[in-house]
């Protein structure tokens, strides 16, 4: 199952740099139509949901993301899984991030899906 928790993994990392670099078609690859998204409490379910909830609010500020902590589930024979991570992400007013003395926010916490 190697490859397949590297494959459940990289699947993360597209979310984030495709939040990150604000590249929709890199995000929503991270997702099946059917997933589900829970992050500090507020779950999403289905990539049109995940999509407006998470890409079209965060993509348009000037973003990084980091996660570490990856834990992945594979069950039913690798017909399911699931995955946890600790996540970090800074952000700025898109535009402003790299001006000095801006209202930022710094922001983390635990992401299942």
């Amino acid at each position: 199952m190697h490859l397949g928790r590297d494959a459940i993994a990289d699947a993360l990392y597209r979310c984030v740099l495709g939040l990150d670099t604000g590249d929709s078609a890199l995000f929503d690859s991270a997702f099946t139509s059917t997933a589900t998204l829970s992050m500090n409490g507020r779950v999403s379910e289905g990539l049109p949901a995940i999509h407006a909830d998470c890409f079209d609010v965060i993509a348009k500020l000037d973003t990084t993301h980091f996660v570490t902590n990856i834990r992945i589930n594979i069950a039913d024979g690798g017909a399911k899984a699931s995955m946890t991570a600790s996540a970090l992400g800074q952000h700025y007013r898109g535009g402003k991030g790299l001006q000095p003395d801006q209202t930022r926010l710094l922001a983390g916490g635990a992401v299942l899906g």
